[in-house]
Formats: structure tokens, C-alpha cells, sequence
């Protein structure tokens, strides 16, 4: 049960307690999340050279970016961006995307707990469909929600946590 607060919304603390509880996920988590994936992201062939002509505020880029994840994964509100818009102009397509995906799965799934993983992955296809229907819908067409693959959804075990 979420407690409301006396303005009406959700207590947003109780929301990311529960999140954190959950799945592990926490800011510090977040960070090293985004740090990781952008250190891999940055040195693909495919995307890679996107980003490099595109950032050039890495230090920027990363904490807007942990903003924007920590509002994605644990509600917490911070990020008051516009996704869509910033990446609009941007040369990617399904190729890309997919990429995205495949490095942000190796990332979570090297680094955190099974729940975790599910979570973000989740999230991540999720902001990926949309950004690329988005896209697609700007240029005229019209794309079809992308297919979960084991590349980019692998199938997450339990931690046995010593049984």
C-alpha cells in the first residue's frame, strides 16, 4: 500500500524504498551502471562514434544520464528532460538500438543482482521501443515493438542466496 502524502500524490520515498528493496537497484548501482556502459559504449564500432561526435561533456553526459536512470528505475522524479528530442536528430535506427541493447544487458547482468537486472532490462527495452518508434513516426513510418531476444533479455536466475 502506498501512503499518500497531504497534497494528494504518493509518497515518492516510500515508492523508491520499495523499488530498492526489490531489486537492489540504488543511486550508487545506477552510477556504476552508466559509467560501465558508456566506457563499452564508447569504444563499439557501431555507436560508439555517434556518442564521440555528439558528447562532449562526458562528465555532464554521465550525471544528466544517472538522472535520467535514477528516474526510470526508482521513480525518483530527478530527470525533467526530454529524451525524444535529444535524440531525434541523431543518425540511429534499428541497428543501433539493438547494439544499445545488447551492451546495456552485458552491463547490468555483469554487475547486478539477478532482480536488478530484470528491472533495468525492462526499462531499457521499454525506452528503446519508444525512442525508436518515435523516430520512425517523425521520418513518416511506422515500426512494430522490437522482439525480446536472449541477447538482450536473458533469462534471469534467482540468487539461491545459500540454500
Amino acid at each position: 500500500m502506498i501512503l499518500e502524502t497531504q497534497s494528494g500524490s504518493p509518497d515518492r520515498r516510500q515508492i523508491i524504498d520499495g523499488i530498492v528493496a526489490r531489486t537492489g537497484i540504488d543511486e550508487a548501482m545506477i552510477e556504476r551502471v552508466v559509467r560501465t556502459f558508456y566506457e563499452r559504449a564508447r569504444r563499439d564500432p557501431l555507436i560508439g562514434p555517434i556518442f564521440e561526435d555528439k558528447v562532449h561533456d562526458w562528465e555532464g553526459h554521465i550525471a544528466r544520464l544517472c538522472t535520467f536512470w535514477s528516474s526510470v528505475a526508482l521513480m525518483s522524479g530527478r530527470y525533467h528532460g526530454q529524451p525524444m528530442v535529444a535524440h531525434l536528430a541523431l543518425p540511429i535506427d534499428t541497428p543501433e538500438f539493438n547494439r544499445w541493447l545488447e551492451i546495456f544487458a552485458e552491463t547490468v547482468s555483469e554487475i547486478c543482482p539477478p532482480p536488478a537486472v530484470a528491472h533495468f532490462l525492462d526499462r531499457a527495452h521499454r525506452i528503446a521501443d519508444s525512442l525508436e518508434m518515435g523516430i520512425a513516426a517523425q521520418k513518416g513510418e511506422i515500426r512494430r515493438q522490437r522482439p525480446r531476444s536472449e541477447r538482450t533479455m536473458p533469462r534471469v536466475r534467482e540468487a539461491s542466496h545459500g540454500d
